[in-house]
């Protein structure tokens, strides 16, 4: 038996949009998760290689003080992305989605162009990540009648990578303590 109801297009229409949501953020979602692990893995190989550089440094050795960066560029990238995962980790509806996620793209191309010489498989992941969710926060604003604030959302993303590259920092110090590694990179 079928029950005549009125069905308002508009809302069919945000229903089905939303919907189209959970999909492309699934797949964003596992991308991150993809990037993060090819990540941590040059992470720990570059942690290992640089304790063995260690024991040889010389005040003199730039292939010491590049690999150095080198460890502290993919350590700051995988921060970044921790980061965004977290927030992606928080949507729990559609209305979030412009609050959480704004903030991210500009991380995400800092973190690719970071990544861009050093591994450009995962700088052309974190590109397609950020057409992605750049897609999806622009779409769930339609749905939710969202507006942006770039001035925000900038200030934002600023806060958070002057955050994070004082973490890094730290940790690259707390893991190299017997070595200025900032003072030797300034002269």
């Amino acid at each position: 038996m079928l029950v005549k109801c009125s069905v308002d297009t508009f809302e069919y229409e945000n229903t089905s949009n939303s919907v189209s949501l959970v999909p492309r953020l699934e797949y964003s979602i596992n991308l991150l998760n993809d990037i993060i692990d090819i990540l941590k893995i040059k992470r720990h190989t570059l942690k290992k290689s640089n304790k063995d550089l260690v024991s040889d440094f010389n005040d003199a050795d730039d292939i010491f003080l590049k690999a150095i960066e080198l460890e502290r560029i993919i350590v700051f990238s995988l921060e970044i992305l921790f980061q965004i995962q977290k927030r992606i980790g928080c949507i729990s509806s559609v209305y979030n989605i412009p609050e959480l996620l704004p903030s991210a793209i500009p991380l995400i191309r800092i973190t690719s162009a970071q990544l861009f010489e050093i591994i450009p498989h995962c700088s052309q992941k974190l590109s397609e990540l950020s057409v992605h969710l750049g897609s999806i926060v622009l779409d769930s604003a339609v749905l939710t009648k969202a507006r942006f604030d770039f001035s925000q959302s900038n200030e934002e993303s600023s806060i958070l990578l002057d955050e994070v590259k004082l973490m890094v920092n730290s940790k690259i110090n707390k893991q190299y303590p017997n070595l200025d590694f900032f003072k030797l990179c300034n002269t």
